[in-house]
């Protein structure tokens, strides 16, 4: 048999005394016997097996519209033959890959007719639908891309799930911890979460441009009060003519620094302005059935309101949920007539204003605005 010159330089030569005991495997079967089981592109469509495109399109259909009255079938897909071989592929700079296809069924339901129970057809409708391309693999067990032949190179995959992190202080001067974490699903986009240097609080989608994350709220649905709710407990005041009443909460108290003197309900002081609450104050409050505080009126500057605060008689809004009380809101409220007041309750261990201070740096007024952002990112 004649060789060629490349042929003649190829043949190999063993020296070796023993006889080989297993031949060289063809190492590319694996890769070709796994992208033919992913195409199925040789069987019937029905005969595919729930693996690979089949399952894929399984698993996104049928698509049902809001109301119900709407569905979308998968029935089967089909290959077309490439336009161009393999080598005219590489010498026009064009991708080796087939057509797909895929067969749907649209059915409409009568919407006077159907009940909860069942659903009567109106029309059905049957079509085939073009979804784009499907790079098919040569005999070599490559691609051909763009004209440029190509391999899968296997890589890591990150598995789902919820991982939480920091960037151990190196990302701002002061060496502050800034927390994060990151959501990855099974399929679908990742979503970042990410404090900045100022404890505001954003998300980024697929790692795309931040904003903060009382978007992402708005966006579902949830507007500032809402928000509040969720995250947040609240102090109630009554409003005096001056100062004002406080709820008596012993688990809020205990560990904090009396601004004032805390008196219980016969006038007898029992805490010190500046001294630290203790449980023995806090006991010692209970058990006098002390259930509210007097608070001056500093105490209420600085405070954010839960809720809006409507004025009774006008319908105006005096407050917005998450404005911060000033000597001037104040007087409003008296004025207003307004008596019974909800402010956030926060502490620097574990009750912080994260959420409050996000959604004090968002400009959207809406869910419709919050869903316009997050397209826009």
């Amino acid at each position: 048999m004649a060789y060629s010159y490349t042929e003649r330089k190829r043949i190999r030569k063993s020296f070796g005394n023993r006889e080989s005991v297993l031949t060289v495997p063809y190492l590319l079967q694996m890769q070709k016997d796994a992208y033919t089981a992913f195409l199925q592109a040789d069987r019937a469509p029905q005969k595919r097996t729930i693996e690979g495109l089949q399952a894929a399109f399984d698993n996104a259909f049928p698509i049902v519209s809001h109301n119900g009255f709407v569905e979308m079938k998968f029935i089967e897909y089909n290959l077309a033959k490439p336009a161009f071989d393999v080598r005219e592929c590489q010498t026009r700079g064009l991708t080796f890959a087939s057509a797909v296809r895929a067969k749907v069924q649209l059915i409409i339901y009568d919407r006077e007719s159907s009940t909860s129970q069942s659903k009567v057809v109106k029309e059905v409708k049957e079509q085939e639908v073009y979804m784009g391309e499907v790079p098919l693999m040569t005999d070599k067990g490559s691609f051909v891309i763009n004209g440029t032949e190509r391999v899968i190179v296997s890589q890591l995959h990150r598995s789902p799930g919820v991982f939480f992190e920091h960037d151990k202080g190196k990302t701002h001067s002061s060496g502050k911890l800034l927390f994060s974490a990151r959501i990855i699903p099974y399929r679908g986009s990742w979503l970042d979460f990410e404090f900045d240097p100022k404890d505001v609080l954003y998300f980024r989608v697929d790692r795309r441009r931040k904003m903060p994350v009382t978007i992402l709220l708005k966006a579902i649905g949830l507007n500032p009060e809402s928000i509040l709710a969720n995250f947040f407990v609240f102090d109630n005041f009554r409003l005096m003519d001056s100062g004002a009443q406080m709820e008596f909460v012993a688990e809020r108290m205990r560990g904090e620094v009396a601004r004032f003197d805390i008196t219980d309900k016969n006038g007898k002081v029992v805490v010190a302005k500046d001294k630290r609450i203790t449980v023995r104050h806090t006991r010692e409050l209970e058990q006098s059935n002390t259930t509210t505080i007097s608070v001056p009126e500093d105490f209420l500057v600085g405070r954010v309101v839960a809720k809006n605060i409507v004025d009774a008689e006008t319908g105006e809004i005096i407050a917005k949920a998450n404005d911060e009380l000033s000597e001037v809101l104040l007087k409003k409220l008296r004025v207003a007539g307004v008596q019974d007041l909800q402010v956030l309750y926060t502490n620097e261990l574990d009750q912080g204003s994260y959420i409050s201070q996000t959604l004090r740096a968002d400009e959207t007024a809406d869910e419709f605005a919050a869903r316009v952002a997050i397209y826009r990112m």
